[in-house]
């Protein structure tokens, strides 16, 4: 930890005058590391926000390269960028928005080796990417690792958005949620989805990870939260620990069968 300079005092002011945040939260984030995976529609929003909130190390990660059909949603990639790799064109983007943040990059799909040692490395895991694949091997990676996890999701008219705590008792994960799933349903290119959608659950995700970072607020731990853009409704759902759930569930979750009867 070290002391803020008179910039950072200034750029991050209105925060300062949050009373909740105050200087040891905003301290807190500058020394945060976040871990974004997907540099898409998600995700831009997300490391916009947590850079210009003034996370002070972002590790971004994503294999694609950008593409014209991106720059209806993904905000953080401009026109100039197509055909360069996302997590460059988002470490540019970052720099002009807030040069003080640490940008590490990863060119990577997660199945290539050290994506259990960024999760490590990180404070918070953001899950921006949009198939249950990827996101099954990010919710086991975070529990094994005991690190927070904030995963949303935007098709069509529709998102939703959770976060998940290994450090928190009766935390579920991502797979007590989905047990199982179907990788087209979670696809843009096969089902579209409207420009602003991925902006506002991306912001949300972003300040999920504030809160999640500083201590301030509840989170939605614990909880399903989903959002219908047509018709501008928010609903927020219990959601239970699955003791059967093959990532998080441990002994004590487990019941105990029940005894066999007396043959006699």
């Amino acid at each position: 930890m070290t002391d803020m300079t008179d910039q950072q005092l200034l750029r991050y002011s209105r925060q300062l005058m949050l009373p909740e945040l105050d200087v040891a939260g905003q301290q807190a984030l500058l020394d945060a590391t976040a871990l974004v995976i997907g540099m898409g529609g998600l995700g831009a929003p997300v490391a916009m926000y947590l850079a210009a909130a003034g996370v002070g190390t972002l590790i971004l990660v994503d294999h694609d390269e950008v593409e014209l059909s991106n720059l209806q949603r993904q905000i953080i990639h401009q026109h100039d960028a197509i055909g360069t790799r996302k997590v460059d064109s988002a470490a540019r983007t970052i720099a002009m928005l807030n040069p003080d943040i640490k940008v590490i990059r990863h060119n990577a799909h997660l199945a290539q080796a050290g994506f259990n040692d960024l999760v490590r490395q990180a404070s918070v895991v953001v899950d921006a990417t949009d198939n249950f694949t990827t996101r099954y091997q990010i919710n086991a990676a975070c529990w094994a690792a005991g690190v927070p996890l904030v995963s949303g999701a935007a098709i069509r008219w529709e998102g939703q958005l959770a976060s998940f705590d290994p450090q928190v008792a009766d935390s579920p994960c991502y797979q007590c949620l989905y047990p199982s799933g179907d990788d087209a349903a979670l696809n843009c290119a096969e089902n579209g989805v409207i420009a602003p959608l991925v902006g506002i659950i991306g912001s949300a995700q972003a300040l999920e990870v504030i809160k999640l970072l500083t201590g301030v607020g509840e989170s939605l731990v614990g909880y399903l939260l989903f959002f219908d853009a047509k018709r501008m409704e928010w609903r927020k759902l219990k959601l239970p620990k699955n003791p059967q759930c093959p990532t998080c569930a441990t002994a004590a979750d487990t019941p105990a069968p029940a005894p066999a009867e007396d043959p006699r």
